[in-house]
């Protein structure tokens, strides 16, 4: 009897050990508020902005383009480097996303939006 006491308890700490590590998982969630950013995972986890690392296709952000406008056939062309532009890709709520859980599960990737 002291045998399968032992087998289990070594079995239960095998488990307790996996679970502890909790290696990282694609997770999907859906947007409940934008400002501050929530996203519910399940109907027990909703995760807060502070557990959150956005990546550019799920936020707003500036960037620098190159705009060339010209005439096409005529050869004639100008082009404005360096200026800024707002890419709006924040998230809005009922938007779908996919994740990546950290290992360890305490901070989430929000990699992109789902699109169905």
């Amino acid at each position: 009897m002291a045998a399968t006491n032992m087998t289990q308890l070594i079995k239960q700490m095998a488990v307790e050990a996996y679970r502890a590590e909790r290696p990282s998982d694609v997770i999907f969630g859906t947007v409940v508020g934008e400002k501050p950013l929530k996203i519910k995972v399940s109907q027990k986890l909703i995760l807060s902005e502070e557990f959150l690392i956005l990546s550019n296709q799920v936020r707003d952000y500036e960037t620098a383009v190159t705009i060339t406008s010209g005439i096409s056939g005529i050869g004639h062309s100008h082009t404005v480097s360096r200026e800024k532009a707002v890419i709006h890709n924040g998230l809005k709520k009922g938007e779908q996303v996919v994740m990546i859980r950290q290992a360890g599960g305490q901070r989430y990737f929000v990699i992109d939006k789902v699109v169905k």
